[in-house]
């Protein structure tokens, strides 16, 4: 009977345990859909960046209207919004570590 006692709440605290390591693990997966929204994003500025550089007139949708921009100033906003989403990316990438680093945690304290 005592036995039954002493495993029960190590059974409880085990169970605790791989239901928040799944949790997390649900949190990795959507950061790591942030994150490649991102690098996808990124990709298509630097992209964008060098279709300007090739032309002489840059035109801009601004709702569904195209209208004629300023080169440097597009240039500008572009390289103002590589660097933010840098910024984004990487601390996109040091919350994945960290919850990769809980995430194994539990599992050695699991198994």
């Amino acid at each position: 009977m005592k036995n039954k006692e002493e495993s029960s709440p190590k059974q409880h605290e085990k169970e605790q345990k791989i239901q928040e390591m799944q949790i997390l693990e649900q949190n990795l997966q959507n950061l790591l859909l942030q994150k490649q929204a991102f690098q996808m994003e990124i990709s298509e500025v630097k992209a964008a960046k060098k279709e300007i550089e090739k032309s002489d007139d840059i035109f801009k949708i601004i709702g569904q209207l195209m209208i004629r921009t300023d080169k440097e100033k597009t240039s500008g906003e572009l390289l103002n919004k590589e660097k933010l989403l840098d910024i984004r990316l990487k601390s996109i990438e040091k919350q994945e570590a960290s919850l990769s680093e809980r995430v194994e945690n539990l599992k050695k304290e699991i198994f």
